[in-house]
């Protein structure tokens, strides 16, 4: 490996201090236009500028209420791991810039439990395998000897990760990420670290060297300068173990079989690469693409530079008249200045005879070329990388909305492309690290940094199931993914909208449902399934998936209540009947009427016989 990528090293340290001018010194003082830094700071907040937000669900959309409270449990848990601790922005901020400059980013996840009673416990960048601590044994192993667990208990435990420097991570050689067997990382430990980690017999006899202020090896000075060690922590896929060995010692210090227990067994997710062919996992870094245009501009811009120091008023002027040395410099607003025998200078030809200055109109022209020359090279540039000037904060006031958007899409489809990459390298990360959260942490840390215990009742009864469905393959029960626009800036505006046009879609559906809903019971059951499937589609709807899911299963228990009972009549048959009832009504008042008539005409003859 180290023969193989020497020379890309090479190149990226060459980067590396062209981004940080460090060639500028008393003895070049060449004037240059760092466009490098400029890309960079142009493109990093493009791609990552804020923390992510994880979004987990179930693999499968099911109505599974205990699913559901299991992917909401382990999504707290990774926002609570994400926020409370600054590892992980600091790793993607590092890594990205790694990834803009050297052409690879790389970060590394840990497992680390804090065991009250115990020294020390595993160090931020100690070379650890990430130990498992059982529960279901007197005794458990850790990275420093035994501890035993009715005198000692696990304080806290975290996921943290590492950052590993572009030097420091390696892996074997292949053509692509697919056929790469092992990785590893350099890890720098000083003496007690090394006796805690392996023994003290072991941890006093490994050497020190390497110094911290350049990490790099002094093997052939060990001992002078140097007060680290420098151990290779390394992961075999093929064999399924992880070894710790040092060159300086040729000695491996220790071997431990799959540790972590992942799904893809490293640690690590593939790093970001720039631009990659498939022979080769060499990573061609984006400056060596415009190097020759970046030379350009610092050419032009030491030529600008002289062309300004030339820009000056500079000439020869009549000996005999020492006061026109005066002109220039003390020469002001309405002042004048003396000349003796001022007539004989008249004859002279006055200041146009004795005074000539040097011509700065072709130095003038000269600078004015060499700008619109710089213009044109960062145009080659901003067109190598695809950086448009609306991205850049410069747009042209003569140019047409259309001609705008089309800029800003062209680009954004460009920037795409390395989006993705920082997406899926930090959904890699989330997804480690909720595999190791899953399976190493106790079930009072995952209940405590989720804080299930303020979900609703009916979700708090389900809790200990949830927790047995996130200690089973959690890889392969729930998906884990990260939203573009959740690690980019974002418009307030922009996000109003989107819950405007959330609550526009559900309102226009329960406009339509609630209708067929009274005129149809039967359908309520599918039709809040429909609103659920159209709920789940937005971020902000996923809250309100369980007041769904129980609100279904009611109707369920209604109509499964119902199953036996004579239906009521559908409203056509409500109305015929009303009809039919107001018609037996009028055809009784009717004869009613006519008996009373009957009647009075009877009584009415009676009395005329009477």
């Amino acid at each position: 490996y180290e023969r193989t990528f020497k020379e890309w090293e090479g190149r990226a340290d060459k980067i590396v201090k062209r981004y940080r001018d460090e060639s500028r010194s008393r003895n070049n003082p060449q004037a240059k236009f760092n466009i490098l830094w400029s890309n960079v700071q142009t493109i990093t907040p493009a791609v990552f500028a804020r923390l992510p937000r994880p979004d987990v669900s179930r693999r499968f959309r099911d109505n599974d209420p205990i699913g559901r409270v299991a992917s909401m449990m382990l999504e707290r848990a990774l926002e609570y791991e994400i926020e409370h601790y600054g590892d992980y922005a600091s790793a993607m901020k590092q890594a990205v810039q790694d990834r803009l400059l050297g052409g690879r980013g790389t970060a590394w996840v840990r497992y680390e439990p804090h065991i009250t009673g115990q020294a020390g416990g595993m160090g931020e960048g100690a070379p650890d395998d990430g130990f498992q601590v059982t529960e279901d044994a007197d005794e458990a192993e850790t990275e420093g000897g035994i501890y035993r667990e009715d005198q000692e208990r696990i304080e806290y435990e975290c996921a943290p990760v590492d950052y590993v420097y572009w030097r420091d991570f390696g892996l074997t050689t292949a053509r692509t990420w697919e056929e790469v067997t092992a990785v590893w990382r350099k890890v720098y430990m000083e003496r007690p670290a090394l006796v805690e980690r392996f023994g003290e017999e072991l941890g006093g006899k490994i050497p020190l060297d390497t110094k911290p202020e350049t990490s790099k090896s002094f093997s052939e000075k060990m001992g002078e300068m140097a007060r680290e060690a420098l151990i290779y922590e390394i992961w075999d896929k093929s064999t399924g173990q992880v070894i710790w060995l040092s060159k300086s010692m040729g000695k491996i210090l220790d071997t431990r079989d799959d540790p972590l227990q992942l799904e893809n067994f490293w640690p690590c997710p593939k790093p970001m690469f720039s631009t990659l062919t498939t022979d080769s996992l060499i990573p061609v870094p984006d400056y060596v693409l415009y190097q020759d245009q970046a030379r350009q501009l610092d050419t032009l811009a030491d030529r600008i530079d002289g062309f300004i120091q030339a820009l000056k008023v500079r000439g020869v002027y009549d000996a005999s008249e020492p006061s026109l040395a005066r002109l220039f410099t003390e020469g002001e607003n309405n002042t004048l200045l003396p000349v003796k025998n001022y007539a004989a200078f008249s004859e002279k030809g006055g200041l146009v005879g004795a005074i000539n200055l040097v011509d700065i109109k072709p130095i003038a022209e000269g600078l004015n070329m060499a700008y619109q020359a710089m213009e044109q090279v960062k145009g080659q540039i901003y067109e190598i990388m695809g950086i448009a000037d609306i991205q850049r904060g410069q747009t042209d006031p003569n140019e047409t909305l259309g001609a705008q958007i089309i800029k800003s899409n062209n680009a954004s489809g460009r920037l795409k492309t390395m989006q993705h990459d920082v997406v899926n390298f930090a959904t890699a990360l989330l997804q480690i690290k909720a595999q190791i959260i899953c399976q190493h942490f106790t079930d009072d840390t995952i209940i405590k940094i989720s804080g299930a215990m303020q979900l609703s009742q009916q979700d708090q009864q389900l809790i200990p199931q949830a927790l047995a469905l996130l200690k089973d393959e959690p890889a392969k029960n729930f998906r884990i993914e990260v939203t573009t626009d959740s690690m980019i800036y974002q418009d307030e505006q922009q996000e109003k909208q989107n819950r405007m046009e959330f609550l526009s879609a559900v309102s226009g559906f329960l406009s339509t449902a609630l209708p067929a809903a009274q005129s149809t019971p039967e359908l309520t059951p599918m039709l809040v399934e429909m609103l659920k499937f159209g709920v789940t589609a937005f971020k902000a709807g996923k809250g309100l998936e369980g007041l769904i899911d129980e609100t279904a299963d009611k109707f369920r228990q209604q109509a499964k209540a119902m199953e036996g009972q004579p239906k009521p009549p559908s409203p056509e048959m409500q109305k015929l009947q009303m009809e039919m009832l107001m018609d037996q009504a009028k055809m009784q008042a009717q004869v009613q009427a006519k008996q009373a008539e009957m009647q009075a005409q009877m009584q009415m003859e009676t009395q005329k016989m009477q």
